[in-house]
């Protein structure tokens, strides 16, 4: 897969309302539920005072965060037990070596991907997302952001050094050339090509698509890249490919730069999220995990809050 950019800084994302509206619970002024976000007990204090004074000796954090942390946000995980999407069908993501291979994958993944995507690039960031900023901008002590999520929610929240660990939703690549186009602009694109698609809001997954039938898909028009004429496909890492190893190594030089690692809502089962824990443990970094239930780094961590990050990020931000 191409390598693209890593390390994205600043945003251009607008201040919306429902940004700001999300502002006031930075504060701890209102507290948001999803029915994404898995059953779970309240943070002891014990626990969120632990996690308070990590911060208050600490001058470098880096921050790994995922899928739960954007339930908050009302985008559906794979994971989370009961509510998951494993959890609540029989769909699976697209395959990696499928989408090279099958012009009729990539038809029902961009026909999927064109209903969804209104709603899935409408989501705005949350009290973690905005507390992250917060530690990140304003009070300095976390330097990195490193997220296997690709809604962008860190970018919305402006966030300023996030590298998008399995790439974004928001741009499309193609995989023979340099082409590249934002996603939003292939959405137009995609609307001219097929102008009797309507979107019709509905059960949407984690990475933006939809339930659609077959019919709906082989009348799908999907284009080439405009310049070679290779296959287009969005800046995600699909399960089966890799991440890029420029962005792997920008993710160790960050880790050997700080002095603790914050993980935030994931069981870390993917191994490319899960052997950042491991460098960390390695460099003997201090490591703190939030998440409703266990990870796979749990013995490796000096701090684990069993409990939901939109409860614990807000109070360190106070």
């Amino acid at each position: 897969m191409l390598a693209r950019p890593f390390i994205e800084k600043g945003s251009s994302f607008p201040m919306t309302s429902s940004f700001l509206h999300c502002m006031d619970k930075v504060f701890g002024r209102q507290h948001s539920s999803s029915s994404f976000v898995p059953r779970h007990m309240p943070a002891k204090e014990e626990d969120v005072d632990k996690l308070s004074q990590l911060l208050s000796v600490s001058k470098n954090i880096v921050v790994l965060t995922g899928a739960g942390i954007s339930t908050e946000s009302g985008i559906p995980d794979y994971r989370s037990e009961g509510v998951g999407l494993y959890a609540r069908s029989n769909n699976r993501p697209v395959q990696y070596q499928n989408f090279l291979k099958s012009e009729g994958v990539r038809k029902r993944y961009w026909a999927r991907n064109y209903v969804g995507w209104p709603r899935f690039s409408s989501f705005q960031p949350n009290a973690t997302h905005l507390g992250i900023s917060k530690l990140m901008n304003e009070d300095g002590i976390v330097q990195c952001v490193v997220t296997q999520n690709v809604d962008s929610l860190h970018l919305k929240a402006n966030t300023k050094n996030v590298i998008e660990l399995h790439g974004t939703a928001f741009r499309v690549i193609c995989l023979g050339c340099s082409f590249t186009i934002e996603r939003h602009a292939f959405q137009h694109l995609l609307a001219k090509l097929n102008p009797d698609m309507k979107i019709v809001e509905q059960m949407m997954r984690p990475d933006g698509d939809v339930e659609m039938t077959q019919a709906q898909v082989e009348c799908f028009n999907v284009p080439s890249c405009p310049s070679c004429g290779g296959i287009l496909k969005p800046d995600i890492v699909f399960f089966g490919d890799n991440v890029p190893r420029k962005r792997v190594e920008a993710v160790q030089n960050e880790v050997k730069l700080c002095d603790a690692l914050l993980v935030l809502g994931t069981s870390l089962t993917v191994f490319s999220a899960y052997r950042i824990i491991l460098q960390a443990a390695e460099l003997h970094k201090a490591i703190a995990i939030v998440n409703i239930g266990e990870t796979r780094g749990d013995k490796l961590a000096s701090i684990k809050v069993n409990a939901k990050c939109g409860d614990v990020i807000p109070q360190l931000c106070r």
